[in-house]
């Protein structure tokens, strides 16, 4: 727990640094030279792949996904982690609407002709939602597996399936990458909040 609220901390910290910067404009030419690395590197190979690892991380995807793990934990009696998953990506969801108007940043020129959502830019919903969808679930399940091997192979896939989503919006041209590295920031505090908070209170359940 020291080390998660030590990292908590950090993030926070990091996370504040990335919205003030974003606030007073400082980053553009960061997210320029990034964006035009990146879009150097194009390929209609990896286009189509990135296309489907944007979508994989659209709402759309997201919250079938987000029910489908909830109803499924919830039928196997784990009651607590279907909560967990909820109150995550619940949140996640209020979060994103919260930041989004309270920066109101305007979205760049997108890549292959990619429609740009209508709504702002930072930070990433995608990398937010991401985020939270993937490393919860890794993290509630993986708690119930005692193969040290499918617990490491679970967290993997998870952070790969995060790291995609977040480059591939990126990559087609919808988002800063400050806008990424912002909602995964906020992710991850989200995440600490209600994981702390959930050990606040068992433990508080446990001395009672």
């Amino acid at each position: 727990m020291v080390i998660g609220l030590a990292l908590a901390i950090g993030v926070l910290v990091l996370f504040a640094w990335i919205t003030e910067e974003v606030h007073e404009g400082e980053t553009l030419r960061f997210d320029q030279h990034v964006r035009e690395t990146i879009h150097g590197y194009a390929t209609p190979a990896l286009t189509s792949a990135m296309r489907f690892f944007s979508r994989l991380g659209s709402v759309a995807v997201m919250l079938p996904m987000s029910v489908v793990a909830f109803l499924i934990f919830w039928r196997a009696g784990w009651t607590r982690a279907a909560i967990l998953l909820a109150i995550t990506v619940g949140g996640a969801f209020l979060l994103e609407q919260v930041l989004k108007l309270s920066f109101q940043r305007a979205r760049p020129t997108s890549y292959f002709e990619y429609p740009l959502p209508r709504s702002f830019s930072f930070p990433s919903g995608h990398a937010l939602f991401s985020f939270c969808f993937f490393g919860m679930l890794a993290s509630l399940v993986t708690a119930r597996l005692r193969s040290g091997v499918l617990r490491v192979a679970l967290w993997i896939a998870a952070a790969v399936l995060i790291a995609l989503i977040g480059f591939s919006r990126i990559y087609l041209g919808v988002h800063y990458p400050t806008d990424v590295l912002g909602g995964y920031a906020a992710a991850f505090i989200w995440i600490s909040a209600v994981t702390f908070g959930d050990r606040w209170h068992r433990n508080r359940r446990q001395r009672e």
